[in-house]
């Protein structure tokens, strides 16, 4: 199987190189706006094509939330950010063109609190801010987009030989080099990221955590062995001692910062690394860890949580509804648990309780995407489509690149004699897959039935032409 997979990812990475390295972008000179959005739009096509993203809504919902919390502080802005979690155990993040900045699930996994995945939201956020990357392309006078993103791609792919495969591409047009930062715009954005997380009430502490973080792998690391994120972004010691001078002239009033609620990047933490990591492995590690944790704290609880979702994962639905019912009467204000616990009681086949259980969920928060999407999924096993229908069209219009929302309504389509709908719903699903075969082909079959609606045929018309952009 993990051959397959290597496989697998290098053909899509090879198909990205040629990509790359045939678009037919014009030449500039000076990276305009407009040209970050162009390259914006097709990277992040590519990078959707070549990886496996964790967009489930709440894991989504998560990430942007956060990364609007910053933006709400870093004042007016060029572009509508987009915030992404890549499935890899790579120790990797980066900003791309037009707000688009990538986290990878292997650098979040060496983060403990809240305010270190902050930090590194807000330090990106504070490149994109300063156009470090917009600088680092106008260095070349010979800068194609098309050479631009080849760069990027070798930056998405991290170190190895698929990562290399795409450096001599970029390397050539002496690209890459310009898109690793330096000195001056790594403490630009450490300082702005610094002020930002201030304006939040977050302590600054959680960024010298994380620059400890990475000092400690830096040096414990040797040759080509050295992550992505460490060559792209450097001199982590000399940062981190200009972020613990900055501590230190301001100790006072940073006194006053309040202790960040961890329950949320928690929760996160542990639903994203049962969804990455070796079941085995991980149980292994939080049995170990709740050993040594203090019995009454968050730390103990999470750790309950954790559990609960490797048990589900394993199907020992009874073992994870009542470590979920301890999480639950520890915090009885966190409304996303219930829905947790629900998905646990469909799963083992009590559907009512499920229901009860995740439209208590809703009704306290309906601005949670993933009680709505699960509420759909409910209704549709009730064989309720209208109900169903309405809360995944909520989903599609809050996120609109979640792909399992459209396999759900093509099911529910399907489910009401509604063919060309149906095609329609799975044709976008297996676009946002990655999979244009399988979405042409749905496409095309939705294109021939008589119950398609006019404005998903011009959708079905301008998706083809996306397609086409992708593939030439």
């Amino acid at each position: 199987m993990k051959f397959f997979l290597i496989l697998h990812r290098w053909i899509i990475c090879f198909s990205l190189m040629l990509f790359l390295q045939t678009s037919t972008v014009q030449q500039c000179n000076a990276f305009s706006i407009g040209d970050e959005r162009e390259m914006g739009e097709q990277l992040l096509y590519q990078i959707r094509l070549a990886f496996p993203l964790l967009d489930d809504p709440d894991i989504f919902q998560y990430i942007n939330d956060l990364g609007n919390e910053v933006l709400g502080v870093a004042g007016v802005q060029y572009f509508e950010y987009h915030f992404n979690i890549i499935h890899s155990d790579q120790f990797n993040a980066f900003a791309a063109p037009s707000g688009l900045i990538f986290f990878y699930s292997g650098l979040i996994e060496k983060m403990n609190h809240e305010d270190e995945l902050v930090s590194v939201l807000a330090h990106e956020i504070g490149h994109v801010v300063s156009r470090h990357i917009a600088e680092g392309m106008d260095r070349s006078g010979k800068i194609t987009l098309a050479t631009s993103l080849l760069a990027l791609a070798s930056l998405a792919l991290g170190v190895g030989a698929l990562s290399q495969a795409l450096l001599t591409g970029a390397l050539a047009s002496g690209q890459a080099a310009n898109l690793y930062f330096s000195r001056e715009a790594e403490e630009e954005a450490d300082l702005l990221a610094y002020g930002w997380m201030k304006k939040m009430n977050r302590h600054p502490r959680g960024q010298e955590a994380m620059l400890n973080t990475m000092r400690r792998i830096t040096r414990y690391t040797m040759g080509n062995n050295v992550p992505q994120y460490l060559l792209t972004h450097p001199h982590p010691s000399a940062r981190l001692d200009y972020i613990q001078s900055l501590m230190a002239y301001e100790k006072k009033q940073l006194e006053a910062l309040k202790k960040t609620d961890d329950f949320a990047f928690l929760r996160t933490k542990y639903r994203i690394l049962s969804l990455t990591k070796d079941g085995r492995t991980l149980r292994n590690l939080y049995m170990s860890s709740l050993a040594k944790a203090e019995d009454t704290g968050v730390e103990h609880i999470m750790l309950q949580y954790a559990l609960s979702q490797l048990d589900r994962m394993e199907n020992n639905l009874d073992s994870s509804r009542e470590r979920l019912r301890k999480v639950i009467q520890y915090f009885p204000k966190q409304p996303i648990l219930l829905v947790d616990l629900g998905i646990v009681e469909m799963e083992a086949g009590g559907v009512t309780k499920a229901l009860s259980l995740i439209e208590k969920a809703y009704k306290l928060d309906n601005n949670d995407m993933w009680a709505t999407f699960q509420l759909a999924r409910v209704w549709m096993s009730l064989g309720s489509h209208e109900k169903a229908e309405k809360y995944l069209q909520e989903v599609e219009r809050r996120t609109p690149l979640y792909s399992k929302v459209y396999y759900q309504l093509g099911k529910l389509k399907a489910a009401r004699g509604e063919p060309g709908e149906a095609s329609y719903y799975l044709g976008k699903f297996y676009l946002y897959e990655g999979k244009f075969r399988l979405a042409r082909h749905s496409l095309e079959a939705a294109f021939k039935k008589s119950d398609l609606r006019k404005e998903h045929r011009e959708e079905i018309v301008q998706m083809g032409a996306l397609m086409d952009r992708l593939e030439e």
